[in-house]
């Protein structure tokens, strides 16, 4: 017997699956449990209704100590790479690098590398007012912070982006952690470059391998998210990976799909 998850409490969509596939129904708080001994293809439930369904994966979720998300499109809305470039007004430009970056149709670090270079000589300031302006934390990341602190789940981003956005995002909604690149800056202007070595995916798996070892757990008892090719890496080692509203290569290899609800839905996997 397999359960399925539907991320919504619409009752009406799970009787019609019911009805079509034998399932029993259980409803939750937040969403509905289906269970089947039928073969279902998810992306057809997922096509057909606008809803989240995700199979409940063969994991203990009393075990999970640690979140790891990238930042940018995932915990965050936007790229922030992009929004800084709209204030040099090429934004056009570096998005179609960026797009083709999270795609896996560039080499991460030269595509960094490039993009940065075409911010050289913007104020500081600009980053400010992308932070205040532009950023909001993706529906439902708030509240899936806080569950996780009443689990005692600790909480980290990590990002082929800037320092300057995840140490704020960090502070202002708790995360435990934070890693990412850092802008050169002179004379209060970006100076085109990064600091230290490029956080790319093979660093953003070290960094989800380093906070295991810091806690001493097991890569299986961490949850990781992410959208882009980059975070692919990442999510192969975590005992559960999460597509968040994800480029198809990354659907493809994620054990948990999201691509309609927010990301408080992740809490759903735990037995609410």
């Amino acid at each position: 017997m397999k359960t399925i998850i539907q991320h919504s409490t619409d009752l009406e969509i799970a009787t019609h699956i019911s009805a079509t596939y034998h399932c029993d129904i259980k409803p939750y708080n937040n969403h509905i449990r289906l269970y089947t001994n039928q073969v279902i293809d998810l992306n057809e439930l997922r096509q057909t209704h606008s809803t989240d369904f995700n199979y409940l994966p063969t994991l203990d979720f009393s075990q999970i100590k640690l979140f790891v998300s990238d930042m940018d499109s995932t915990l965050i809305n936007i790229e922030c790479i992009d929004e800084i470039a709209d204030f040099a007004n090429i934004k056009p430009q570096v998005a179609a690098i960026t797009e083709r970056a999270m795609n896996g149709e560039l080499d991460f670090n030269s595509s960094l590398i490039e993009r940065v270079s075409l911010l050289k000589n913007l104020d500081i300031s600009v980053l400010n007012q992308v932070y205040t302006e532009r950023l909001q934390v993706n529906p439902g990341g708030k509240e899936l912070i806080q569950f996780f602190k009443t689990k005692e789940i600790k909480s980290a981003v990590v990002s082929g982006g800037f320092t300057y956005f995840t140490h704020r995002l960090a502070q202002d909604i708790g995360l435990d952690y934070d890693r990412a690149n850092e802008l050169d800056i002179e004379n209060n202007q970006l100076t085109g470059i990064t600091q230290g070595s490029i956080i790319n995916a093979t660093a953003k798996a070290e960094f989800v391998v380093e906070l295991c070892e810091k806690y001493d757990i097991s890569p299986n008892q961490v949850i990781v998210a992410g959208d882009g090719a980059n975070d692919l890496e990442m999510m192969s080692i975590a005992g559960l990976s999460v597509a968040y509203h994800a480029k198809p290569s990354v659907i493809k290899q994620a054990n948990i799909v999201i691509s309609f609800g927010g990301l408080d839905k992740i809490v759903d996997l735990f037995d609410e």
